[in-house]
C-alpha cells in the first residue's frame, strides 16, 4: 500500500495586521477654533479672564491643567464640567480635519488593520468631532493622558502611535508602542525627537508613505 506523505504548510512571510493609535487635537483634528470659542464663552459666563489665543497654544494636557492658569484650585472641578457641557454648542463646528487625517486612517485600514483614537480629551466630545468630520476610527478612548495613554494601547494592542505632543511619546512608550509624532501641535520637532519619539513627520500627509515603507522593512 502506497504511503501518502503531508507536508507542513510553508510558514506565512505576511506581516500582521497593524493596530495604530492616534492622538486627537492638534494629530488628527485642528481644534484651536473651537477651542478657543468655548474659552471665551467660559469666560464670558463666568466673568473671569481667560486668554484664549495662549490657552490654545498648548493644547494636549488635560482641561484641568488649563484652567488652572485662569481659577482657583477648588473651582477647577466645576469648571471643567460646565465647559465640557457648553462645548458640544460651541466647539465641534469650527473644527477642521487636519491634513493628511482621513488619508492616514485608510491607510491603516488598506494594510488590513485597525486605527484607534487614544485622546485626553473628554470621551464624548471626542467622538463628537469625529462623527462630524466624517472620520471613523475602529474604536475611540478618551481621558487618558501621557503614561495612562499606556492602558487603551495595550488593550487594543497597537503596535504604533501617532501624536504631535510629548505626552504622546511618553505614552507610546509606556506602551511598548513605536511612537510616531507629528509636528503640528505645540512641540517642536527638536522637542519630539529629544522626547524619545522613533520617527517625526511634518504632518500626516506623510504618514501613509512612511507606513507603507516601514512595514516591508519589519518584513
Amino acid at each position: 500500500m502506497a504511503s501518502t506523505t503531508f507536508s507542513a504548510p510553508a510558514a506565512s512571510s505576511a506581516l500582521p495586521a497593524p493596530t495604530v493609535g492616534f492622538d486627537l487635537d492638534m494629530t488628527l483634528i485642528d481644534s484651536r477654533p473651537g477651542i478657543r470659542a468655548c474659552y471665551l464663552a467660559l469666560s464670558e459666563r463666568t466673568g473671569t479672564y481667560i486668554d484664549a489665543d495662549l490657552a490654545v497654544t498648548r493644547l494636549g494636557p488635560p482641561l484641568a491643567e488649563e484652567l488652572v492658569h485662569w481659577f482657583p484650585a477648588e473651582e477647577v472641578e466645576a469648571m471643567s464640567d460646565l465647559y465640557r457641557s457648553m462645548y458640544p454648542t460651541i466647539a465641534i463646528v469650527p473644527t477642521l480635519a487636519l491634513p493628511g487625517a482621513r488619508e492616514a486612517i485608510a491607510a491603516v485600514r488598506e494594510a488590513g488593520g485597525r486605527a484607534v483614537v487614544v485622546t485626553a480629551k473628554h470621551e464624548p466630545n471626542a467622538k463628537l468631532h469625529l462623527e462630524h468630520l466624517g472620520i471613523e476610527p475602529d474604536a475611540v478612548v478618551g481621558d487618558l493622558w501621557a503614561e495612562q495613554k499606556a492602558e487603551a494601547l495595550r488593550e487594543h494592542g497597537a503596535t504604533v502611535y501617532v501624536g504631535d505632543h510629548v505626552g504622546d511619546v511618553r505614552g507610546a512608550r509606556a506602551a511598548d508602542a513605536l511612537s510616531v509624532a507629528v509636528a503640528t501641535g505645540p512641540c517642536a520637532r527638536d522637542e519630539l525627537s529629544a522626547a524619545g519619539a522613533d520617527v517625526v513627520l511634518a504632518d500626516l500627509t506623510e504618514f501613509p508613505g512612511w507606513l507603507s515603507a516601514y512595514r516591508p522593512a519589519r518584513a
